[in-house]
């Protein structure tokens, strides 16, 4: 029997507008098709570079695209990557590009959005102008509270714990050290030092917490990346075949231990507001009363009734944990990472003479930590912007959407005219293995960021850069971002950072014992993938 003719005709209609759509357009006339596809797929589907998210190897698979094909690479078929500065980070991440949903998806507290994942650019400035100060670099050296912090946390807690170790000739695996360590760190700036984390007196109960904040990593591609099938599965009741019900449990574990700090820091405010006296400097909580300040100004600005402060502070008292969770867990994270790569680099016996360099610069300051003089040293911030070069934290992407009639990419990669809503990233994995910006970009070489005339700090073949190199360098440095979105935290990162390190090299030398799982994930953090549940075993050697 004959299909009747109407029926026919629109299925007929359906396949061409769909084979139009989904092949002739994506693969021949949309302005994405004048660039070159990582994958022989990507111009169709996205399933390639989801699996590779997925398997967190997003990161690996799309350098090696840019490798192959250039500055600019189409990774699905709405979904383009670009590794340049020059229609690159600086168009998109400069030029006011949106974020997406992907951020929301996966940086959601308490049910309340934080500043890093605010999709539009005015209530993201909004909030960033309450708190750069607290982070500014001149607040941070000028700071009593964070000098004695680091006073504290190094000479009573850090310094002896590694002495009492090394006396007794057992290796040390630094990244639980180092997580412990940033945590506090990070904790103590933002609630004050006797409400935060003491995880470096605790070490048992930090590395329990690192172990179960670390291992939901491996489940965030699904909220992240396919949010609309995860709901589904959730409403039939299976979303547990996605992301397994202790995941959940262990976001809501975190949740509650950093609002119980929230909610010391508040008491203390409280006392201090009713004794007239904030008590000990180091104490005070910098971070978290800036912000609650600020946003129990703008609630009573706002409100024509104005209502009470506790009635105020009560109704921002999530917006402030879902901040304030944010940047304690980002804080830490990117800080231990780079401290244990460049742990294991340092205690390579192939780049044993830098450990002498730093040791020999350190001397000088007697044990001072003081933050204007660790960042006078030129040799420790060598070492660690190599460091962040070749091992940054968070080397994957960050996504943003295009406006409409975009360009993109530079000289005879430009592409013009893209439609909007295009999704495009930039990743620091990429941008940092530049060889015209950083020759032999894989090797670690910390020479490359001292200046030529700083001869004396240089041996045999290794050569310093020039003014104008160094100027390139930190144009393609992208370990903090770049734009008005960069990480508001990136001064106080490098002060914890530098601090750290003069604390343990002041102290102590360092010789690698096992360093198989220095190995980096391939994902959007670089976490180390780890050995037999070891990742940087070293011995130390105290000076």
């Amino acid at each position: 029997m004959a299909l009747p003719i109407i029926p026919l005709a629109a299925l007929v209609l359906l396949f061409s507008l769909a084979l139009y759509k989904y092949f002739i357009h994506a693969i021949y006339l949309s302005p994405l098709s004048r660039i070159p596809s990582a994958h022989w797929s990507s111009s169709l589907s996205a399933l390639w570079i989801q699996n590779k998210r997925r398997q967190q190897k997003e990161t690996l698979a799309v350098h090696d695209a840019h490798v192959r094909l250039g500055p600019i690479v189409r990774i699905a078929p709405n979904d383009i990557s670009v590794n340049s500065v020059d229609g690159g980070i600086r168009t998109v991440y400069a030029g006011g590009y949106e974020k997406g949903d992907w951020y929301y998806n996966a940086f959601n507290n308490y049910g309340i959005m934080p500043m890093f994942s605010m999709p539009d650019h005015g209530t993201h400035s909004k909030r960033k102008r309450m708190l750069s100060n607290v982070y500014a670099k001149s607040t941070l050296q000028n700071s009593e509270a964070m000098n004695t912090i680091t006073e504290k946390l190094l000479n009573e807690d850090l310094v002896p714990r590694l002495r009492e170790v090394s006396k007794k000739g057992e290796p040390v695996e630094f990244y639980n050290v180092f997580c412990a360590a940033a945590m506090d760190f990070v904790a103590a700036y933002v609630f004050g030092l006797k409400n935060a984390s003491h995880f470096l007196q605790e070490p048992t109960m930090g590395a329990k917490f690192f172990r179960d904040y670390k291992a939901r990593a491996a489940y965030t591609f699904w909220p992240q990346d396919m949010p609309r099938f995860t709901a589904f599965m959730s409403k039939l009741g299976l979303g547990h075949c996605l992301v397994p019900l202790w995941v959940n449990q262990a976001n809501q574990d975190i949740e509650a231990w950093l609002i119980a700090m929230c909610d010391k820091a508040e008491q203390t405010l409280q006392h201090a507001e009713l004794e007239g006296k904030k008590g000990q400097v180091e104490d005070y909580p910098t971070v978290y009363a800036h912000l609650r300040n600020s946003l129990l100004k703008e609630t009573q600005t706002k409100s024509s009734t104005s209502p009470p402060a506790s009635q105020a502070v009560d109704s921002n008292r999530l917006a402030v944990a879902s901040e304030m969770l944010d940047h304690t867990l980002a804080g830490f994270d990117t800080s231990s990472i780079a401290l244990t790569f460049l742990t294991y680099e340092l205690s390579l016996p192939q780049h044993a003479h830098w450990q002498r360099k730093l040791q020999a610069e350190l001397a000088p300051l007697n044990g001072s930590r003081d933050a204007k003089s660790l960042d006078a040293l030129p040799i420790l911030h060598a070492i660690l912007m190599e460091t962040l070069r070749l091992h940054a934290s968070i080397p994957g992407n960050q996504p943003r959407i295009t406006p409409a009639n975009a360009t993109l990419g530079a000289d005879r990669h430009t592409v013009t005219g893209l439609p909007p809503n295009v999704r495009v990233q930039a990743q620091a994995w990429s941008l940092h293995r530049n060889p015209d910006v950083f020759p032999d970009p894989e090797a670690w070489n910390p020479a490359r960021w001292l200046e030529r005339s700083e001869r004396s700090e240089l041996e045999g073949n290794e050569n310093g850069s020039t003014p104008e190199q160094l100027r390139e360098m930190q144009r393609w440095f992208w370990a903090f971002g770049s734009g008005g979105r960069m990480c508001v935290g990136s001064n106080l990162a490098m002060l914890d950072m530098k601090a750290i390190i003069a604390g343990i090299w002041g102290s102590f030398g360092t010789v690698l014992v096992d360093g198989r799982g220095m190995v980096h994930n391939g994902g959007y953090v670089a976490e180390p993938v780890g050995w037999e549940g070891k990742f940087c075993l070293v011995r130390l050697e105290e000076l």
